[in-house]
């Protein structure tokens, strides 16, 4: 950053959001969440009483547009799929396998939106510090390493979180299984994944709220935000109740473990219906 007229906010290392004053006067305002999700920057001209927002151009905001619209699909069917197993599992309507199946299709849907969350983040449009208040594009990468951005980290994880999630679902294929292999090969990448989600969700807010508590009740981004993380408590909840005991191989509570991840995949769907209406 570095330069006098230039205020920043964030968290640790993460700066979300940065105040200054373009060249041509008045005062520009970069926040990471409007500017990678809808393109837009604050600009007050000089003498003027409140700030406008300025767009990309067209083209951006059409790639914008169209990230949004796959990764919000994909959420959105990924979590009926995974409520659909739920349903299934704790209805008795179709064996184990059917059951993983339908968590399987799931999971490449949810595969699918992390990635293209992550794509979001790698190919939003920049500021320019220090400059009058413009987004500028790069050209289309498939992939970046920017850890010092929370939102990359917070979309990384999101796709590191449906990546091990996979792992889960795939050895949940096996037959034959001993409790502790169980246990090692299907509810270890459970747990670990819900807990990359919820580190996700916890990054997400960062950026959102500036590295403090807040409650934005007219913020969509926040909306879509907190509907995500109750998914990932809820789905939490179900790995820790899916756990098998050793001593009867028997889940700790299969109610627990089949309504937490129905209710948790709802929000997921939920939360992907909300994002088709974060775009530019």
């Amino acid at each position: 950053m570095g330069q006098p007229d230039q205020r920043a906010e964030g968290t640790g290392p993460f700066t979300t959001r940065l105040t200054w004053q373009p060249p041509g006067g008045g005062t520009a305002v970069w926040e990471s969440r409007p500017a990678r999700r809808r393109g837009l920057i604050a600009v007050r001209p000089p003498g003027a009483a409140d700030a406008r927002d300025s767009s990309a151009d067209d083209t951006v905001l059409g790639r914008l547009r169209r990230l949004n619209a796959v990764a919000a699909t994909a959420f959105v069917i990924g979590g009926a799929l995974f409520a659909a197993g739920a349903a299934v599992a704790q209805f008795g309507s179709g064996d184990a396998t059917t059951c993983a199946s339908i968590y399987f299709a799931g999971g490449l849907f949810f595969n699918t939106g992390g990635y293209v969350s992550l794509l979001q983040v790698v190919n939003a449009p920049r500021h320019v510090p220090g400059g009058e208040g413009t987004l500028v594009a790069r050209k289309w990468r498939w992939w970046s390493y920017e850890p010092m951005r929370v939102d990359w980290l917070s979309a990384f994880v999101l796709f590191a979180g449906t990546l091990v999630f996979a792992v889960d679902l795939l050895d949940s294929f096996l037959q034959g299984l001993t409790t502790q292999q169980v246990n090692r090969l299907i509810w270890a990448p459970d747990v670990i994944g819900c807990m990359l989600f919820l580190i996700s969700g916890h990054l997400a807010f960062a950026e959102i709220c500036h590295g403090r508590p807040c409650v934005r009740r007219r913020d969509l981004g926040w909306w879509i935000v907190a509907v995500n993380q109750l998914g990932s408590v809820l789905f939490m909840v179900s790995a820790l109740a899916a756990y098998t005991r050793p001593a009867t191989g028997s889940l700790i509570n299969a109610d627990i473990a089949n309504w937490g991840t129905l209710t948790g995949a709802l929000c997921f769907s939920a939360g992907g219906i909300l994002q088709y209406e974060e775009r530019p």
